[in-house]
C-alpha cells in the first residue's frame, strides 16, 4: 500500500488459503512482542493444565497439540509458526495458568565413563 491509498474496511478481511489455511504475519499472533516471559528451549516440554475459553486459534490450538507432553519445536511444527512465536505463545499460556513446564528427565548419567567410551565406540565403528 502506498501513501496515497486508502484503506478499505475489505482490507481488514482474513486471508485463507485451502492448504495452509488463516494467513497471518507471525508477529500478529503475539501482539509484536518477540521475547518470552518464561525460559524456555526448543526441547522443553509443555504440557496442558486445562483447557480455557476465549482464547485465539493459536493459543487453543497449542493447548490441544499439549495433552501429552509435547517439546516447543514440535508445537512450533504443528503450528507452522517460527520457534521464537512459539515460545512466546507458549509462555502466555504458562502465566494464564493453563499450560506447565514438565522438566525433562534424563534416562542414563552423563559422566557414565562407561556409556561415553560404548557411544564413542560405536561412533568409531560407523
Amino acid at each position: 500500500m502506498t501513501s496515497g491509498d486508502e484503506v478499505r474496511p475489505e482490507d481488514d478481511e482474513v486471508w485463507l488459503d485451502d492448504d495452509a489455511g488463516r494467513l497471518v504475519r507471525p508477529y500478529t499472533v503475539t501482539a509484536g512482542r518477540t521475547h518470552p516471559t518464561v525460559e524456555l528451549d526448543m526441547l522443553t516440554l509443555m504440557v496442558s493444565v486445562r483447557l480455557s475459553p476465549a482464547l485465539d486459534v493459536e493459543y487453543t490450538r497449542a493447548l490441544e497439540l499439549c495433552r501429552t507432553p509435547t517439546s516447543v519445536a514440535e508445537v512450533a511444527a504443528h503450528l507452522r509458526l517460527p520457534t521464537a512465536v512459539t515460545k512466546v505463545l507458549l509462555s502466555d499460556l504458562v502465566e494464564r495458568g493453563v499450560m506447565a513446564v514438565q522438566e525433562a528427565r534424563i534416562a542414563a548419567d552423563p559422566t557414565d565413563r562407561a556409556l561415553l567410551e560404548a557411544l564413542l565406540d560405536g561412533l568409531q565403528r560407523v
